[in-house]
C-alpha cells in the first residue's frame, strides 16, 4: 500500500482555487513428502483518512522549498513494522512469514516476490559459483496466491526468520539444519505445498498459496498456507520470542546524502559469480531495482520488476560445513562488521551487530553510532561474504 503523504507549499505567494478533499480507505484488510534437487529430505513436523492537496494556481516554477509532512495517524491502519506503510490495523500484530525461494536461473520467473516487504540475498552454497537463494519476509501473507518456487532452508535462514519471530515456509535442508529447526524459538513448515505444472523438473514446481490448491492437471489437491499454520498449531500473531519492532523508520525522509561520509552510488554490483545480482537506482522511483543473470529481474505474477526503498549490505563471515558447499554465516560473530546502508541514491558506511541466534541484528550509522532510520518502503539485504567484501562495486 502507497502512503499518502499531506504535502504543503511554504514561502511560496499561493493563490488558493480550491481544495480538494479525497477519502482512502485502507484495504481490509499429511502431504506427500517431496525431496529437493539436493537429496534432502523434508521436514514434515511440522481510512478513512482525509488527504488534502493544496492546489496551487500560481505558474512560477519556484517549488524547491516543498515540504512533505509526515501523518502520524490514519483511522483503521497501522504503520507496518516492516515497510512503515499503512496497513490494515487487523494485521497489526500478526507475524510475517519467512519464505526461502529459490534463485537459480531455471527456476525462474519467480511469482510473488514483489509482495514481499524485506528480501534477504544470501550465498546458498560455496559451490556452483556460490549461487544465493532468497527469503522473502511477508507481513500480509493472506494475500499470497502463488509464491516461489520454494526450496529447502539452511541454518543461517533459520536464525535470521527466528529476528523477525517469522515463520519459516521451506522444503526440507541438509541434517545440519536438524538442531536450529528444534529451538523453540522456530517455528517452520517443510515441503507439501502445491505443484504447478510449469513444465520444469519437480524440483522447481513448488509454490506457496494461501487458499487450498488443486492441480488443473493432475487433479492432486493442496491445502494452502491458512491451512498449514492452523494444523500446526502454530500462533498467527506474534509470541512470547517476539523481540519488538526490528526497524527505526524517518519521520518524512532520510536525507543520508546530507552526512559527511555520504557518497552518490546509483549502481551496485554484488560479488555473486553466478548471479550476477546488482542493483540499479532509479531515479524517477526513487528505488534500487534489481537485476541477475544480465536483465531485470520481473515479477510473473504482477510484471513489474522488483525493486527497494532501503538496501542494507552486509559484510559477513562464514564457516565451511563440509566439501559439499554447505556453509553457516557467523551472524553472531563478536568481531567488527563493516556494512553500507543505500536510499535515495547515496550510500553511507554502517556497522552491525546479533548478539545471539534469534536475537535481532542492530545497524548503526559508523559516522556517530546511532542506529539507522530507514525510509518507508520495502528492504534488500545481501550478505556479502567477508572474503569477497573488496569486490563489492559501489559506482
Amino acid at each position: 500500500m502507497n502512503i499518502k503523504k499531506i504535502k504543503t507549499f511554504a514561502g511560496l505567494a499561493v493563490s488558493i482555487a480550491s481544495l480538494a478533499l479525497v477519502f482512502a480507505a485502507c484495504q481490509p484488510k499429511n502431504p506427500d513428502i517431496v525431496y529437493d534437487n539436493d537429496g534432502e529430505d523434508p521436514d514434515t513436523s511440522n481510512v478513512v483518512s482525509i488527504d488534502s492537496d493544496i492546489i496551487n494556481t500560481d505558474t512560477s516554477d519556484n517549488t524547491e522549498d516543498e515540504e512533505e509532512v509526515y501523518e502520524e495517524t490514519k483511522e483503521g491502519c497501522v504503520r507496518s513494522e516492516l515497510t512503515n506503510e499503512w496497513i490494515d490495523e487487523a494485521l497489526e500484530n500478526q507475524r510475517p512469514i519467512a519464505c526461502m525461494v529459490d534463485n537459480e536461473s531455471i527456476a525462474l520467473d519467480h511469482y510473488g516476490v514483489n509482495q514481499a516487504d524485506v528480501v534477504y540475498e544470501l550465498m546458498n552454497s560455496t559451490e556452483n559459483g556460490r549461487v544465493t537463494r532468497l527469503m522473502c519476509l511477508i507481513k500480509d501473507w493472506e494475500k499470497i496466491e502463488q509464491l516461489g518456487s520454494i526450496r529447502s532452508t539452511r541454518t543461517t535462514n533459520v536464525m535470521l526468520s527466528g529476528e523477525w519471530n517469522a515463520i519459516l515456509v521451506h522444503d526440507g535442508g541438509p541434517f545440519y539444519i536438524n538442531n536450529y529447526i528444534g529451538m523453540p524459538y522456530c517455528n517452520n513448515l517443510s515441503g507439501g505445498f502445491a505443484r504447478f505444472s510449469n513444465g520444469k523438473p519437480t524440483e522447481f514446481t513448488e509454490y506457496v498459496t494461501y487458499e487450498n490448491y488443486t492441480n488443473p492437471t493432475t487433479g492432486k489437491s493442496y491445502n494452502g498456507l491458512g491451512k498449514r499454520i492452523e494444523a500446526a498449531g502454530y500462533s498467527k500473531e506474534y509470541n512470547q520470542y517476539y523481540e519488538g519492532k526490528h526497524w527505526h523508520f524517518a519521520k518524512g525522509d532520510n536525507k543520508i546524502g546530507e552526512f559527511s561520509d555520504a557518497k552518490a552510488v546509483k549502481d551496485v554490483d554484488l560479488p555473486f559469480p553466478h548471479n550476477k545480482s546488482k542493483l540499479k537506482y532509479n531515479e524517477e522511483k526513487k528505488e534500487y531495482e534489481y537485476y541477475e543473470y544480465g536483465k531485470a529481474h520481473i515479477d510473473a505474477l504482477d510484471g513489474e520488476i522488483t525493486s527497494f526503498k532501503n538496501v542494507i549490505l552486509e559484510c559477513i563471515s562464514f564457516t565451511q560445513l563440509d566439501q559439499n558447499g554447505y556453509l553457516t554465516y557467523n551472524v553472531t560473530d563478536s568481531t567488527s562488521h563493516e556494512g553500507y546502508y543505500l536510499t535515495n541514491g547515496n550510500a553511507v558506511p554502517i556497522t552491525w551487530s546479533k548478539d545471539k541466534p534469534e536475537g535481532i541484528t542492530h545497524y548503526y550509522y559508523k559516522s556517530n553510532g546511532k542506529e539507522i532510520e530507514l525510509n518507508t518502503g520495502k528492504t534488500y539485504i545481501a550478505f556479502v561474504p567477508a572474503d569477497s567484501w573488496s569486490d563489492l562495486g559501489l559506482k
